[in-house]
C-alpha cells in the first residue's frame, strides 16, 4: 500500500469513525424520541410539557449549582457538539498540516449548506465567521463609504457595531446618526417610521438589529429593508440574537446582508458565526483579511482569516441537527413561556417595569426587568453573590437599566422560579440587601 492510498484508508476510517459516534450519541437520540412523541402537538402546548423538556435537559452537562440566565451572551452546546468538537480536534491533531487541511477543512462545505438551507438561501452567500461582530465588520468596514456619508442605527444597537462605524467616521470622515425609541416601542410601524423620518440625501446605509441584545425587541426587518431598497440605502442587519431563537428565512426579511452568531441560540460551539451576503453584493464588499482577485465574487474570500481550527466550524452540523431535533417552532414557544413565568410573577410589584412587548412578533426568549430605584449592576452582583443566579446588568444611559434575564432550553422551571422568589423578596424588602 502506498503512503497516499495508507492516508486515504486512515482518513477514511476517521471520518466514518466520527459519524458513527454522531449517530450513535445518546442525547440527540433522545431529543429525537421525545420530538417524535409530540408529533402533531401545538408548539405552544409543547411548551408547557416537562417531559418532553426534561428529555431535553439530558443533553448538556451544565453546572446545576448555579442559575445561568445569561444564554443571550454566549451558551453552553449539547453534550454531543462539544464531543463532536473534541473529536474532530483529535483528529486534526494526528498531523495538522494534512488532517486539519485535506481530511477536515472540506467538512465546511457541508456546514455551509446547512446553514444555507435553514436560512433558506444560496449555499454560495453564506460564509463562516467567528461571530456576529465578525461577520458585521466585514460588511461595516468593507463597504465604500464616502467622506459625509451617513449611517443610520440606533443607541440600542450592539457597542461593537456602534464602535466600528464610530472608527470609521475617524478614519473616513462619514457621518453616524444614532437614533433612540422607547422600550418597548408603541408599534413595528414606529420604528419604521423612525428611521424614514430621520433620512436626508445623505444617508447610504440604514445598521439595524433583527433582535436588540438588551431588551429583545424584535425590529420591523423586512419593512425597513424595503425602505432602503426604494432610497439605494444599504440595510445591514444583526442577527446574532435572531438566527435560531425564532423561526423565519432571508425571504421573510428581504435583506442584503445578516450577520449572525452560532455559539448563542443554535447552540453551536464558541466561537462560531455566519454571515449571509447576497451574490449579486459580494464582489462590491471587500474582506476584512486580503484575498486574491480571483475570489472577488466567491464569499469565501470573507473566511481568508489564515490558520484556524476546522474542528469548530465542523461542529456546527451536529448543533444544527440538535436545533432540527427540537423544531424552531416549539424552541420559540419555549422561549415565550419561559418569559412570561418570570414576568408575570414581578410585573405588579411596585417600581418594576417589565421592558418587552407582549406581542409575540416583538419579543421571545429575552426578557428585560427594571426596578425603579435599583442600581441594575448592583442587584445583579448580589443575586450572584448571594443566591448564584447569574444574570447581566444593563445601563442605557439615563433612558433606563435593569437586568436582562435570558434562558435556554436546558432551564428548568425551578430555576425560573427560584429567580422570581429572590427578585420578589428583594423588590418587597424595597431595596438590595447590603
Amino acid at each position: 500500500m502506498n503512503r497516499r492510498s495508507f492516508f486515504k484508508g486512515v482518513s477514511s476510517s476517521a471520518a466514518g469513525a466520527l459519524a458513527a459516534a454522531a449517530f450513535h450519541s445518546n442525547a440527540l437520540a433522545r431529543a429525537q424520541a421525545a420530538a417524535a412523541a409530540v408529533t402533531g402537538r401545538a408548539a405552544d402546548t409543547v411548551a408547557r410539557d416537562e417531559d418532553f423538556w426534561m428529555n431535553i435537559r439530558h443533553a448538556f452537562t451544565v453546572d446545576r449549582n448555579m442559575v445561568n440566565l445569561n444564554n443571550g451572551g454566549v451558551s453552553p452546546s449539547p453534550k454531543i457538539v462539544m464531543d463532536t468538537e473534541v473529536r474532530y480536534l483529535e483528529v486534526e491533531n494526528l498531523s495538522p498540516s494534512y488532517y486539519m487541511w485535506n481530511v477536515l477543512d472540506p467538512g465546511i462545505e457541508t456546514v455551509r449548506r446547512r446553514l444555507a438551507r435553514m436560512f433558506g438561501c444560496d449555499p454560495e452567500e453564506i460564509a463562516i465567521t467567528r461571530n456576529a461582530s465578525e461577520g458585521l465588520e466585514i460588511v461595516q468596514q468593507g463597504m465604500e463609504l464616502r467622506r459625509g456619508d451617513e449611517v443610520l442605527t440606533t443607541n440600542q444597537d450592539y457597542p461593537r457595531m456602534i464602535t466600528t462605524w464610530q472608527q470609521r467616521e475617524r478614519r473616513d470622515g462619514i457621518v453616524l446618526k444614532q437614533l433612540k425609541f422607547p422600550v418597548p416601542p408603541p408599534s413595528m410601524d414606529y420604528l419604521v417610521k423612525l428611521f424614514e423620518d430621520a433620512i436626508t440625501p445623505r444617508t447610504k446605509v440604514i445598521h439595524i438589529c433583527h433582535m436588540t441584545n438588551r431588551t429583545g425587541q424584535i425590529f420591523p426587518v423586512r419593512k425597513i429593508c424595503e425602505l432602503g431598497r426604494a432610497r439605494s440605502i444599504e440595510v445591514i442587519v444583526d442577527g446574532a440574537h435572531a438566527f435560531a431563537q425564532f423561526p423565519f428565512q432571508q425571504s421573510d426579511l428581504g435583506c442584503d446582508y445578516y450577520g449572525t452568531s452560532l455559539h448563542k441560540w443554535v447552540l453551536a460551539p464558541i466561537g462560531t458565526g455566519m454571515l449571509y451576503v447576497k451574490r449579486t453584493k459580494i464582489e462590491k464588499i471587500w474582506p476584512l483579511m486580503a484575498a486574491p482577485p480571483e475570489m472577488n465574487a466567491n464569499i469565501r474570500k470573507f473566511e481568508e482569516i489564515g490558520t484556524h481550527p476546522a474542528s469548530q466550524r465542523n461542529a456546527i452540523t451536529e448543533a444544527l441537527n440538535f436545533h432540527d431535533s427540537i423544531g424552531g417552532e416549539r424552541k420559540a414557544e419555549r422561549f415565550r413561556y419561559l418569559r412570561k413565568r418570570w414576568s408575570n410573577q414581578l410585573r405588579d410589584l411596585p417600581g418594576v417595569k417589565i421592558l418587552n412587548s407582549e406581542d409575540p412578533e416583538q419579543s421571545c426568549a429575552i426578557g428585560f426587568v427594571s426596578v425603579e430605584g435599583f442600581d441594575a449592576p448592583k442587584l445583579q452582583n448580589y443575586l450572584w453573590t448571594k443566591y448564584r443566579i447569574w444574570t447581566v446588568a444593563i445601563v442605557t444611559g439615563d433612558e433606563y437599566q435593569g437586568l436582562r434575564i435570558t434562558p435556554n432550553v436546558y432551564t428548568t422551571l425551578e430555576e425560573i422560579d427560584t429567580f422570581a422568589e429572590v427578585m420578589t423578596k428583594v423588590i418587597r424588602s424595597g431595596s438590595i440587601p447590603a
